[in-house]
């Protein structure tokens, strides 16, 4: 019996062994460079576009979704980062092929074969130039465009978002979206979120000019907006107060009581004494419609600053069929690119109409009463001579 055993067992290994070998005979390549691939600067897209785009200033940025003047200061922050050596072998991609490639990505959401057919690059090549031009991307750019305010850049805030949405010392207004992604290794339900598909949340804090301030990429599509913020560095610094946030200010037109600087979110964030979300709808008094409103008018440029984003780089769009990290350097590369782009390009507020990017499904969460005290006092203001907006009772 034994002997048998060994027997059948050596039969196995042999047949694994064999087929080992029939799969490595069969991956061979066929060509050092492919036939097709080997045209790459006589035929690929990026030859045969590039320099006629740069004499058509818009058929440039509609391409790149950027204009010339911040495509070349772009180039430049990254072009030693993505340099690579040539050798005896073949020359290697350009800086600024790679950057035209991803670019293209993040603005169309092709598919690698996509890329591959259009660049004249091994699919494989694409994939790791698109992954090492978003940490590029991410490592140049964060620093400069998504820097932690400090206190006098917070009152800046707080007075765009007055002028704007006329919602006085409000630092910024937050929210949390889902990114479609395809289910990722052995991650169970971790990802799947209560819309039935895979997701990772983008968690964001921004100013009234509809920039990212603050980002969090990453956590489980089955966790609340509030897990998510309580769980990110922005959440433990407001819980610390160590976020250099002004000190407490009287509202405009008023002398007392002095109050402090807050963040907008919707339903599905906690009530602090720094974080203001709408009174529950039911029963509500003509004073709390009021600041539900007024509140919903500083809250919506966070939704905009979302539609802005995924309209802009269209690969948010559809599912990313990347490795869960590099899906998650892709969404961190576009947003600092929104920034990057925003102070230099302006924007299209119609992109901000629709967009992909779902939110949470809104839960219940406790505040506490320090949290009501200040929402109380807000909502008192609104409806004072100096606090109110001439057509805000027509409004709700």
């Amino acid at each position: 019996m034994d002997c048998y055993r060994r027997r059948h067992v050596a039969v196995v290994v042999t047949a694994i062994q064999l087929e080992r070998l029939r799969r490595r005979r069969d991956s061979r390549r066929r060509f050092w460079v492919h036939p097709v691939i080997a045209q790459r600067q006589e035929r690929g897209q990026f030859w045969a576009l590039y320099q006629n785009l740069r004499d058509h200033e818009d058929q440039f940025f509609g391409y790149m979704r950027m204009s010339i003047p911040s495509f070349d200061e772009l180039l430049g922050l990254l072009e030693s980062r993505l340099m690579h050596q040539d050798t005896f072998m073949r020359d290697s991609i350009p800086p600024v092929e790679r950057l035209v490639i991803t670019l293209r990505y993040l603005g169309t959401g092709q598919s690698l074969a996509s890329l591959h057919y259009a660049f004249l690059v091994g699919k494989s090549t694409a994939s790791v130039i698109i992954r090492e031009t978003y940490m590029a991307i991410w490592d140049a750019l964060h620093a400069a465009v998504m820097a932690q305010p400090h206190k006098e850049q917070w009152k800046e805030i707080a007075d765009v978002f007055q002028q704007t949405c006329q919602f006085p010392n409000c630092a910024g207004a937050i929210d949390g979206k889902h990114i479609r992604i395809k289910k990722p290794v052995r991650s169970g339900s971790q990802y799947y979120n209560y819309k039935k598909y895979f997701s990772f949340v983008l968690f964001a804090m921004c100013d009234a000019n509809y920039s990212f301030r603050y980002i969090d990429v990453g956590s489980y599509g089955s966790r609340s907006d509030s897990a998510v913020f309580a769980h990110s560095d922005f959440g433990k610094m407001l819980q610390d107060k160590a976020l250099d946030l002004p000190e407490h200010t009287a509202l405009p037109g008023t002398t007392s009581p002095a109050m402090p600087f807050v963040f907008v979110g919707d339903e599905a964030f906690a009530l602090g004494e720094n974080l203001m979300r709408p009174y529950s709808s039911r029963g509500l008094s003509l004073a709390r419609r009021v600041f539900n409103y007024r509140l919903t008018r500083a809250r919506r440029v966070v939704e905009c600053a979302f539609g802005i984003l995924a309209n802009k780089w269209q690969f948010l769009h559809t599912p990313i069929h990347l490795k869960l990290e590099t899906a998650i350097s892709a969404v961190k590369a576009a947003c600092v690119l929104h920034n990057f782009v925003r102070a230099r390009d302006g924007y299209n507020l119609e992109d901000s109409l629709t967009h992909s990017l779902h939110s949470h499904r809104p839960s219940v969460v406790r505040g506490h009463r320090q949290g009501a005290a200040v929402r109380e006092q807000f909502t008192a203001y609104f409806m004072l001579p100096h606090g109110a907006l001439p057509w805000q009772l027509d409004a709700i």
